[in-house]
């Protein structure tokens, strides 16, 4: 089985892409609404991610 090396900000993606997918499939009943909810929430992933990054940086001193 072949090492996979992910940095952590490939894995977060990973992770959102993932978790919004599931998240588009268990909790809407219609294709075009799975779809939205699904891009809706890898945005907020993505956005919340970012966020928290750039708060940490300024946390950090």
């Amino acid at each position: 089985m072949p090492k996979v090396n992910l940095t952590h900000f490939e894995a977060a993606l990973l992770f959102a892409l993932l978790t919004s997918v599931v998240l588009g499939v268990v909790t809407k009943k219609t294709d075009k609404e799975r779809l939205l909810y699904g891009l809706r929430s890898f945005g907020y992933f993505i956005l919340a991610m970012f966020a928290l990054g750039w708060l940490m940086f300024f946390g950090h001193g």
